[in-house]
């Protein structure tokens, strides 16, 4: 799987380059890099997200989804290895269905908000978002595949019916967005 960690200060990132996990370097703003980055970042807010009161089969699937991300990262941090795989989307998929599909249908925007664990998956969004648009710079310049792109993208997906299905567990409902609510009357 490449090269682990064991000393934690390598001082080897001074000249301003991260060492990949086959052991090349690459300049800190690779892309490569960046997309790395962004994969890590939404992880870490995931496991914000894993320390409030949850339900327990969404505990599990958070902790399943955070285990897809380091594999996604395994992936990016050797250039040609494969990682994630269509099982991986297709589980997104099922659990984008199953908790959609106990929703009420919307007819407004939903702001992020009500509960703080709700609060916490709209954050997880748009870090989402961005990982995606990393993944596909990448690709600009080398291969990313197709399983890793859908995966982020229905993770974020993922992540509004969450910020929805959390307000309910909490006993509230969607902060839905009121349009014009602060403009003058009459202006």
């Amino acid at each position: 799987m490449g090269h682990r960690l064991s000393r934690i200060a390598t001082r080897t990132g001074d000249d301003g380059t991260t060492g990949l996990a086959d052991g090349s370097r690459r300049p800190k703003d690779d892309r490569r890099v960046a997309a790395l980055g962004e994969v890590d970042e939404l992880n870490s807010v995931l496991g914000l997200l894993l320390t409030e009161d949850l339900p327990e089969e969404l505990r599990n699937a958070l902790t399943d989804i955070q285990h897809d991300l380091f594999d996604l990262g395994g992936e990016l941090a050797i250039p040609g290895f494969e990682n994630v795989d269509d099982s991986q989307v297709a589980r997104l998929d099922a659990l984008l269905e199953q908790h959609n599909a106990a929703l009420p249908r919307l007819a407004e925007f939903v702001l992020p908000g009500g509960s703080r664990a709700a609060a916490y998956a709209p954050l997880a969004r748009p870090v989402c978002r961005r990982a995606e648009r990393a993944l596909v710079a990448l690709g600009r310049d080398e291969p990313v595949r197709p399983a890793c792109r859908q995966y982020i993208n229905r993770l974020s997906d993922l992540m509004f019916v969450l910020a929805r299905v959390l307000n309910r567990h909490a006993g509230r409902g969607d902060v839905l967005w009121q349009q014009g609510k602060n403009k003058a009357a009459g202006a």
